[in-house]
């Protein structure tokens, strides 16, 4: 029989809501065992969908049981340094939802200490396994476009106000776009091109009523190749998600991967026939040569699935198969997005040594 992971997750917003646990619950090697919430409207929403899950109203009713060997952290990112040593001195394996900490102090940290407690640590960088993402990585990777010589990321939003209770718009440390779409990007951007030599960024409140940042530009400068970053809460008209400009042609891909809306909506890849596949009128658009011949059209998005990410945990837990979204990585994100606010106050580009 295989081997089952018992799993618990501490935070029931929209990270533990959307993505953990629906996802967890698709994959019959995790049983999720327990959820961490007070929120009475949370509590309903689990009993009704998670019927053999426990809700607890503490997170030590978590920590001290000993059956469960996997703790997702999908709390306020202040608190997920706390929690994750916490869950790692009780002897649990960590997953951490991005951004991985509020500093980069507290990644270093928390890398050791899961080194010396012999504890797996990873962050949920989900969007690693986007449909639009895996495509773009699959067009650099042809060598279609030749000589890569930009790339630019968009993941933007429309919202003129501020959410009740939106933790992540409040001025406190770890809030605001940056830390939070920024860190995908970030993440992204790495994951393709490595880590560049220096950064040039700015970071605004563009709303009225905002208190933290809610638009961003980053330039991650590589030799040859300049990466842009972008993202804004002012953006009500569709722009591309990605363009790639190459020696040979370009890319450009409209609208995002389906996988968040679909989740949002009820569904699951156990209730929704093709999961992660695109329609065909979000595919992108490629214009290049090709042994002499002018080619344009469109690529079919490649399929998109979360369930990826955790698939390698349980591998890795498992089977000791090596972590592909490792703390480094997170711990890399975090410093990056600090050298992105050095740049910011100083009005000048920065140069990166991580």
């Amino acid at each position: 029989m295989k081997r089952v992971i018992k799993t618990a997750i501490i935070g029931y917003g929209m990270a533990g809501r959307v993505f953990h646990s629906p996802i967890l619950s698709s994959l019959d090697g995790f049983s999720l065992a327990k959820i961490y919430t007070t929120n009475p409207e949370s509590i309903k929403a689990i009993e009704r969908l998670y019927p053999d899950t426990k809700v607890v109203p503490d997170v030590k009713e978590i920590l001290s049981d000993e059956t469960i060997e996997l703790v997702v952290i999908a709390s306020p990112n202040t608190h997920h340094f706390s929690l994750a040593k916490e869950a790692m001195s009780a002897g649990k394996h960590v997953v951490v939802d991005k951004p991985f900490t509020v500093t980069s102090v507290e990644a270093d940290e928390l890398i050791c200490f899961a080194q010396k407690q012999d504890k797996m640590l990873s962050i949920f960088q989900n969007r690693r396994w986007d449909s639009d993402f895996k495509t773009l990585k699959k067009v650099i990777d042809s060598g279609l476009l030749g000589n890569i010589v930009e790339c630019e990321i968009h993941m933007d939003r429309y919202r003129n106000y501020i959410k009740d209770r939106a933790w992540r718009e409040d001025a406190i440390p770890g809030s605001g776009v940056l830390f939070d779409l920024g860190s995908h990007l970030i993440d992204q951007a790495l994951t393709l091109f490595g880590t560049p030599s220096a950064i040039t960024a700015d970071l605004r409140m563009q709303r009225q009523v905002a208190k933290t940042t809610d638009n961003f530009e980053l330039i991650l400068h590589y030799n040859n190749l300049k990466v842009t970053l972008k993202s804004g809460m002012l953006v009500r008209a569709a722009l591309p998600h990605f363009i790639l400009l190459g020696e040979n042609g370009s890319f450009v891909k409209f609208g995002v991967d389906v996988q968040e809306e679909d989740l949002k909506a009820g569904f699951t890849p156990l209730n929704k026939v093709n999961w992660g596949e695109e329609p065909e009128a979000l595919y992108g658009t490629i214009c290049t040569t090709a042994n002499s011949l002018d080619i344009t059209g469109k690529v079919k998005s490649e399929k998109g699935d979360y369930r990826e990410y955790y698939a390698n945990i349980y591998d890795v837990l498992v089977h000791k198969d090596e972590l592909i979204v490792t703390p480094q990585q997170g711990r890399n994100t975090i410093r990056l997005i600090e050298f992105a606010m050095e740049s910011n106050q100083k009005k000048c580009t920065v140069n990166i040594a991580l």
